[in-house]
């Protein structure tokens, strides 16, 4: 059984572990950059778990080959945007096009308000379930 303590959101890899330092987030930059996959940095103030797509934060770095590069756009990007979930995703495109190979989040705020569970019951007394994600009960830049 896997245990999520705190209720932290959990997306992409490594999301039961505690926040990677900067140093494991350079080793896996660097497994990504060896392997021949671009880098993009995106962050976002709703993590809803259907929202696949977040904010970029810059282009994605198809050239740079130094780990250290993306480490001070991530750095960057964590100064702009300190409240918001900030995640590295690593794309291939061996097969012609872009698809994400690797995915974790770099940055969280401080307070993760969670998600709730709405039941619903509709015609023929079948019932359908949704999430709704808390952060958007507030405005888009009030959230956090």
């Amino acid at each position: 059984m896997m245990t999520n303590p705190g209720n932290r959101l959990t997306q992409g890899q490594f999301s039961f572990l505690p926040p990677l330092t900067d140093k494991q987030i350079s080793a896996q930059i660097k497994y990504a950059l060896n392997n021949g996959w671009a880098i993009g940095i995106e962050y976002t103030d709703d993590p809803h778990p259907r929202d696949t797509y977040w904010e970029m934060y810059g282009n994605p770095m198809f050239d740079l080959k130094d780990p250290a590069g993306i480490l001070m756009e991530i750095n960057n990007c964590r100064k702009t945007f300190p409240n918001h979930y900030i995640r590295v995703t690593a794309f291939n495109s061996t097969r012609g096009f872009e698809s994400p190979t690797m995915s974790y989040i770099v940055n969280r705020p401080e307070k993760e308000p969670g998600f709730g569970l709405i039941r619903r019951e509709t015609a023929g007394r079948n019932i359908q379930y949704s999430i709704h994600s808390y952060a958007t009960d507030k405005p888009e830049g009030e959230r956090y």
